[in-house]
């Protein structure tokens, strides 16, 4: 992450320095916000930011399915996020809102709280590395399950449910490794820390669905598009732990982890552990679409 001139504070451009929140903030110590990641690309005709309304659309949602009341409409957000692009001279970057429960009544209940919403835009290189991205990364089952649909709400990207995730992936790097992948309470495969998994087997495409406790990812739904429109069979389905071990290929999605392949689980290679031909396809293809090169995705594209 680079350090950029402004965050978006409630409609106000503020130093980057000066962007603070009080101490007894209720998302500080109970975890009740959400919020979105979002990536903007340099293309062809210039810049333009990623699936911008499909992502400010989940941040909607996410915060109706945690009864947290928001303040600035879908235009606004949309806007907002341009404005901070444009004042931060960036093309290429990650955009991160957040709404969240301020200061407010002591304890729980957040009922009393203001709710607030802040913005940054900043450079951002590849999540897993670029070697990562060209070689694979290693990944290891976590000894931490994720959470389910009874106890919090997977499909939203809500704050402190994060928590999780944090601990699966410290416990990856903690043991030498790049990634974690996590299984639901049932023992299927679910996602990894801050990703969607795809396994190729056969020549045909799997990813767990949304019932496995996934977040339902926007790079998730474009791959799975792109893959299709290019003659490729993809099914979302249950999968079992062994799964991968007997996979040819792996790879991630996500907004900061694009398409990441994943050459080795649990100290087995995936297929020759190397990144395989459909993962290499799923890279190109998504990298020229975010980037304005095959005109049928530009649909996709909010140039500014």
């Amino acid at each position: 992450m680079e350090k950029a001139t402004y965050i978006w504070d409630e409609g106000e451009l503020v130093p980057w320095d000066d962007a603070t929140v009080h101490f007894l903030s209720h998302a500080l110590h109970y975890g009740t916000g959400v919020f979105e990641g979002i990536r903007s690309y340099e293309t062809k005709d210039g810049a333009a930011v990623f699936r911008l309304t499909d992502h400010m659309k989940r941040l909607e949602a996410s915060a109706r399915a945690y009864g947290i009341p928001m303040s600035w409409s879908l235009d606004d957000l949309n806007k907002s996020a341009i404005e901070l692009l444009r004042a931060n001279d960036l093309k290429g970057a990650y955009i991160r809102p957040l709404v969240f429960h301020e200061l407010g009544e002591f304890g729980l209940n957040p009922g009393g709280s203001r709710v607030k919403t802040m913005m940054a835009a900043f450079a951002l290189g590849s999540y897993l590395g670029d070697e990562g991205v060209k070689n694979g990364i290693r990944a290891r089952v976590s000894s931490w399950r994720r959470i389910s649909h009874a106890d919090f709400i997977p499909t939203a990207k809500g704050s402190g449910q994060y928590l999780n995730s944090s601990l699966a992936k410290a416990e990856a790097v903690r043991t030498g490794y790049d990634e974690a992948i996590m299984l639901n309470q049932s023992g299927s495969i679910s996602e990894g820390s801050g990703m969607n998994l795809f396994l190729v087997m056969d020549g045909v495409v799997y990813t767990p669905p949304v019932s496995a406790g996934i977040l339902k990812g926007i790079t998730r739904d474009s791959v799975i598009e792109i893959l299709r429109d290019h003659g490729h069979e993809v099914r979302e389905e249950e999968l079992a732990r062994g799964s991968m071990y007997m996979a040819d290929e792996m790879f991630l999605t996500g907004t900061a982890a694009e398409v990441t392949p994943v050459a080795e689980i649990d100290d087995r290679p995936i297929g020759n552990g190397e990144p395989g031909p459909v993962t290499l396809e799923a890279q190109a293809q998504f990298s020229k679409a975010v980037r304005g090169e095959l005109e049928q995705y530009n649909k996709w594209l909010e140039a500014f």
